[in-house]
Parts: C-alpha cells; sequence; structure tokens
C-alpha cells in the first residue's frame, strides 16, 4: 500500500480530526488515526467511541488498505514541514515509512482492522441547515449548558426541530439560552440533546462556512455531513427538562441599556464582590440604573449609575455577576433588554438589535437573594 500527500492538506485534516482524539484512552488503539485508502481517496478517521469523525482526500495512488498511524506522532511531524509532497509506504517489517524532499522517518502501525466501526444511523430523519447557522447556534448556547455528571441530560445543547423552526436550549438550572431560528426548517418534528464535545468540534469547523450541513438523527446518534467530513456521536440519553416552564411570560418591567456600557460596569462593580456569591445589586428607578456589589468580610465595595431607559416598578434584584456578565457578553447587539417581573423571578435578556433575520435569542438568568 502506497500513497502520495500534500503534507499541508493532510496536516489540515489532521489537526480537525485530532480534537476527537483523548489525551487518555482505554482502549490503545483509539490514540491512532485510521487511514483507510481506496485508490485516490484516502479516509481518514479519529474516535474516542462516543464521537468518531472522518474526512475524505484526494491523494495519488492505485492501492487499496488501511493502517492506524500514532496520531500524536504524525501530528508533531507534519507540522514542521514546509508544503510538499509526502510518500507513505507501508513496508514488510511492521512500519509505515514516510518520505518527504529532505528525509525518510518510519513508524509503527496498528491493524487497521481493529479500529472500532463507525456507528450507522439506522432509519433517520434528515435536517439540512447552513454551516454558519449551526455554529451560530451552537455558540450562542454551548456556553450556558452543565457540567454536572449527576444531571447528564443539561451537560448538552437540546435540539428541538420542527416544521416552523429549530430551537437549541442550554441550561444549567443558573442561566438558560434558547436560541431559535425561523428561516430553517425541519420535515418533521424531532428533538435530541448533543453532547459538548462533537458540538466544539462542529463550531470550530464550521464557523463562517457556507456548505449546507445534513444532519440524520435517531433516538441514540445523529451524524452531521459536509463538504469532505462526517461526524457521528452517541446522543445523550434522557428526557429533557420543560425549560418552557421556567421562563416568565409577564415581565411588566422592562430596562433597555447600551450593552458594551452594562458589561463593563458589571464586570467593574464585580470585582468589589464577594468571592464566593458574586453577588451584585441592581436598583432601577427612573432612567437610572444603579450597579452595587459589596463584600462585608473585607470592607469592599463598589457602585455604579447608569442611564437608562426603563418602564416599569422601582425595583431592586440581585444576580450572579459572572453568569450575567457571560450571558451579556455572548449576544453582539449594540442594545440589550432586560425584562423583570420581581426579585425572586429569573430575568429575561434579549438582543434589541444586531439579529440576522429569522434568529430569536432569550436569555434567562436566575436571581439571587439580597441581604438586605
Amino acid at each position: 500500500m502506497k500513497f502520495i500527500v500534500s503534507s499541508t492538506q493532510l496536516l489540515k485534516q489532521l489537526q480537525v480530526l485530532g480534537g476527537v482524539i483523548n489525551s487518555s484512552n482505554t482502549l490503545p488503539i483509539l490514540d491512532n488515526f485510521l487511514f483507510e485508502l481506496n485508490k485516490t481517496q484516502l479516509t481518514v478517521s479519529a474516535s474516542d467511541l462516543e464521537t468518531t469523525m472522518s474526512s475524505t482526500i484526494e491523494v495519488d495512488s492505485e492501492f487499496e488498505g488501511s493502517v492506524a498511524l500514532p496520531a500524536r506522532l504524525l501530528l508533531d511531524t507534519l507540522k514542521t514541514f514546509p508544503e510538499q509532497p509526502l510518500t507513505f509506504v507501508v513496508e514488510d517489517n511492521n512500519t509505515v515509512e514516510i518520505s518527504s524532499n529532505h528525509g525518510k522517518y518510519a513508524l509503527a502501525y496498528a491493524d487497521g482492522a481493529e479500529f472500532p466501526n463507525t456507528v450507522e444511523v439506522e432509519d433517520p430523519n434528515k435536517t439540512v441547515v447552513m454551516g454558519d447557522i449551526l455554529a451560530s447556534a451552537i455558540s450562542k448556547t454551548i456556553f450556558a449548558a452543565g457540567n454536572d455528571d449527576l444531571r447528564p441530560v443539561m451537560s448538552g445543547v437540546f435540539f428541538q426541530f420542527s416544521q416552523d423552526n429549530l430551537t437549541f436550549v442550554a441550561t444549567d438550572a443558573h442561566k438558560l439560552v434558547k436560541y431559535t431560528r425561523s428561516d430553517v426548517k425541519a420535515s418533521e418534528s424531532a428533538d435530541f440533546i448533543m453532547p459538548k464535545k462533537p458540538l466544539n468540534l462542529l463550531k470550530g469547523i464550521l464557523a463562517g462556512s457556507e456548505d449546507d450541513v445534513l444532519i440524520e438523527y435517531n433516538e441514540s446518534n445523529a451524524k452531521f455531513s459536509f463538504h469532505n467530513t462526517q461526524l457521528v456521536c452517541r446522543l445523550i440519553d434522557g428526557k429533557y427538562p420543560n425549560y418552557e416552564a421556567v421562563i416568565p411570560k409577564e415581565n411588566p418591567n422592562k430596562l433597555v441599556i447600551d450593552r458594551t456600557q452594562f458589561l463593563n460596569s458589571v464586570r467593574r462593580v464585580s470585582i468589589f464582590s464577594n468571592k464566593t456569591t458574586h453577588q451584585i445589586r441592581l436598583k432601577v428607578a427612573g432612567a437610572e440604573l444603579n450597579i452595587s456589589a459589596e463584600d462585608v468580610d473585607y470592607s469592599n465595595k463598589a457602585e455604579e449609575r447608569l442611564n437608562c431607559d426603563y418602564q416599569g416598578d422601582d425595583m431592586q434584584i440581585g444576580f450572579n455577576s459572572r453568569f450575567l456578565t457571560e450571558m451579556i457578553n455572548n449576544l453582539n447587539s449594540d442594545n440589550v433588554q432586560l425584562e423583570m417581573s420581581l426579585p425572586n423571578r429569573a430575568g429575561i435578556l434579549t438582543p434589541i438589535d444586531g439579529l440576522d433575520e429569522g434568529e430569536q435569542i432569550t436569555m434567562l438568568v436566575m436571581p439571587v437573594m439580597l441581604n438586605t
């Protein structure tokens, strides 16, 4: 088995696939990339058993066969080459010899047959989404997903597809983000929970991409196909919490404010907050928002006043500044709206501008009890 391939093209694909490989694997074969050669088509795969990703590249060859090559060694070697053709030859002594313009390198390979087979997504539903839209949906929601192993359903992003729109939801019980696209639809209703790792991989590859992504999914697995790449992953098993029930419907108090100003104020004031609770206080009256924080243990305190557009009753509400900062930071608009009803009910944060056609974002942040 022998093939010739461009060094930079191969490196580019392997760097993307390398994100799948765990730093410590229970199965040694998973420390390898699987190379499957079918004449001029070379398919390279990486897997951690939960997620498998493969890319196809054009090579110069007339052979067929498969070998598993050590991922770390191969990546470290390829990073050092300028663009040039590399010749890979599988030798009889259980090594693969790589020839470059300047030298030869031999690395031991494992039998390609030992590599776990990619799961087939049987009898799937299908939806097509543009790459950049999917990347936006992931980046706008994934930061709000939880990290609690005891509640695995909340550690992923909930995909809810219908004939009207596509909705993506993430929550960790302190904050919640709902991202909806009414300009993209599915042929039939379905929902599933995607784990974070494959989503982070997709987000990195698809940002700015105008390629269509075919999403196929059933009860247990999802498959994303685009350009020359496929990603198959196991879904998180379980029922997603009824997130609609926690979004307050009646919010008579509405605050509109410049996003950057609000973000900088919250960041500054929170430096003086209690290091355990990160609590800040928002006090709003008339057209003035007062943001304050105090750390009684160290006699630290801060207060800032901002102009805002406010309709509603005078009120005080407490938030965890870390959650609030994270949410404001993940919006791209010039102005944001914070809707509130009572100091013990969640606040709803939405962008006023900067949205694409058909795009809707609702962020929910739970309040913290104020010590009066």
